[in-house]
């Protein structure tokens, strides 16, 4: 299903900003690993063949517009907030601390940030929220597609340093399979302890 594009950028443009970025996260859910974030500027009168919400593509998919992404980008930027960080300010104070540094690690600053979902984090430019961005903003999805990509390697690795939890099959997330490795062999020291409580 082709992605139907609306021209939040390019209105952004048009009022004075010269350089929008979307940002997107992944990982706020699962019980293991950082949350990713993703800030994307995208070149006016661009359009990426393929691109989607990276929900509604293929692992193989995201990764082939990986480097077609960062080829395409005015200007990227991927960061995260680690376990720990998730543990110490919960997880959507650290998906905050993500986005915010997504936003400010970008090589040409940004102007102005749409941000996926219905809340803005504290950055230092100023933004507005979209609700389901990733279906509907180019480079919101075009950064839902780093973060995705980028936090799901970040897992393949996680499984080799960790092999008994099965990383490589759940990415972190609460299957049936990844609760039994933890029943069996406890927390590894990237999960993250406050999400884990809920275990019996």
């Amino acid at each position: 299903m082709k992605a139907e594009w609306k021209p939040f950028e390019a209105q952004i443009r048009a009022e004075g900003a010269r350089f929008v970025c979307g940002v997107d996260e992944a990982g706020r859910g699962p019980l293991a690993g950082p949350v990713y974030a993703a800030a994307v500027i995208l070149p006016p009168d661009i359009l990426i063949e393929g691109l989607n919400d990276s929900k509604k593509l293929t692992e193989k998919k995201r990764e082939a517009l990986f480097p077609i992404i960062c080829e395409t980008a005015v200007s990227y930027s991927i960061a995260f907030a680690d376990e720990k960080e998730i543990d110490a300010y919960n997880i959507l104070q650290a998906t905050y601390l993500a986005m915010r540094r997504a936003v400010e690690g970008l090589s040409i600053p940004a102007d102005y940030a749409l941000i996926d979902g219905n809340r803005m984090p504290p950055l230092v430019v100023p933004g507005e929220t979209i609700v389901k961005g990733d279906a509907i903003c180019q480079s919101i999805a075009a950064a839902s597609v780093l973060a995705k990509v980028s936090r799901d390697r970040f897992m393949l690795e996680m499984d080799a340093q960790y092999p008994q939890y099965a990383f490589a099959q759940h990415k972190g997330y609460g299957t049936k399979l990844h609760y039994e490795a933890l029943r069996a062999y406890g927390p590894s020291p990237i999960h993250r302890l406050t999400f884990l409580k809920k275990m019996h």
